[in-house]
């Protein structure tokens, strides 16, 4: 015959006190990933013109990025829009002019080519920088450490306490993950100022220095909630 579980008890008994404690890491870590957003701009009298402006420049951004091959991990096409722009006179809904607008977003993993491409992107015309924002990969072993760390001061945190009563840990009754964080949101390297720039070959004659960006270290905390029984202390 099965002996039936004892009844769950919350708030511990005299015969088996429970103890609550958190456990808490941070780790300090290079970021794995850096990522960079860009707007390219087209604008024309009619939409015809504006939209074949829009898919050339699209275009010649992608090409860009996919040239440094490996060092992009990932890059995606993100929001279209063509948009009519009315005349501020006259009567009727007459339309002056369209714009043209697409974003992309891009994965770096190699960060020696970021300065590079971004450098050379800004210097597309009626294109637009954003970044970058460095992050870790969601399978990051950084994070697999910092929980584990947090699990390890729950457990030094609970054998203390008990310690300082004058007894030992009897048992753990539950352990919950209350979050893994990678920090506040990654502050921009151009400390979320854009990169704007519209030059043509007439307009510079030799390319702009890449810039030098160096990447921001990433702040990783982890938290941990736990509870174990004691043996009765002698008080």
């Amino acid at each position: 015959m099965t002996t039936p579980a004892a009844p769950h008890t919350p708030h511990g008994t005299p015969h088996a006190p429970l103890l609550h404690v958190r456990g808490e890491a941070t780790l300090e870590v290079d970021p794995e990933i850096a990522r960079i957003s860009v707007s390219v701009t087209a604008r024309g009298r009619d939409r015809h013109t504006a939209l074949d402006d829009l898919t050339r420049r699209n275009a010649t951004a992608l090409d860009l990025v996919k040239s440094y091959g490996d060092a992009v991990e990932h890059i995606a096409t993100g929001a279209l829009s063509i948009t009519p722009e009315l005349a501020p006179h006259g009567r009727g809904e007459r339309i002056r002019t369209y714009h043209g607008h697409v974003h992309l977003t891009a994965d770096l993993t190699d960060f020696t080519a970021l300065g590079e491409l971004t450098t050379r992107l800004a210097d597309l015309d009626l294109t637009r920088v954003d970044g970058p924002w460095w992050h870790l990969r969601p399978d990051s072993p950084h994070h697999r450490d910092a929980r584990r760390q947090a699990v390890h001061e729950a457990v030094r945190r609970a054998h203390e306490y008990a310690d300082a009563l004058g007894t030992t840990v009897a048992a753990l009754i539950e352990l919950a993950d209350t979050g893994t964080q990678g920090g506040p949101r990654p502050r921009s390297a151009f400390d979320r100022r854009t990169i704007r720039m519209s030059a043509t070959a007439q307009e510079t004659e030799t390319a702009p220095e890449p810039l030098d960006l160096e990447p921001q270290r990433i702040h990783l905390q982890a938290e941990v909630s736990a509870r174990f029984t004691m043996v009765p202390p002698h008080l």
